[in-house]
């Protein structure tokens, strides 16, 4: 996957493209986080996904709440 610094104008891009869109954004973190705050992530209704916002059992749970919120409309706060 090529790398993309602007994830709110990837995002854009693949809503231009007629995807389905979520944007995580790291907003606050304690402890040895893995990713500062500022930190996102991209995916789209596949799951196709750019960026990062953790790793591992937490990524993948950000990516199915995306999924999730895409399909009902409404915006998440999560906590890990």
């Amino acid at each position: 996957m090529a790398s993309h610094d602007n994830m709110p104008e990837l995002a854009l891009e693949w809503v231009d493209a007629g995807r389905s869109v979520a944007l995580a954004t790291v907003v606050r973190t304690w402890g040895s986080a893995p990713r500062p705050v500022g930190a996102q992530l991209v995916i789209d209704g596949e799951l196709s996904f750019q960026g990062s916002v953790s790793g591992g059992c937490v990524e993948s749970a950000v990516l199915f709440e995306a999924s999730d919120a895409m399909r009902d409309g409404t915006c998440r706060m999560l906590s890990f």
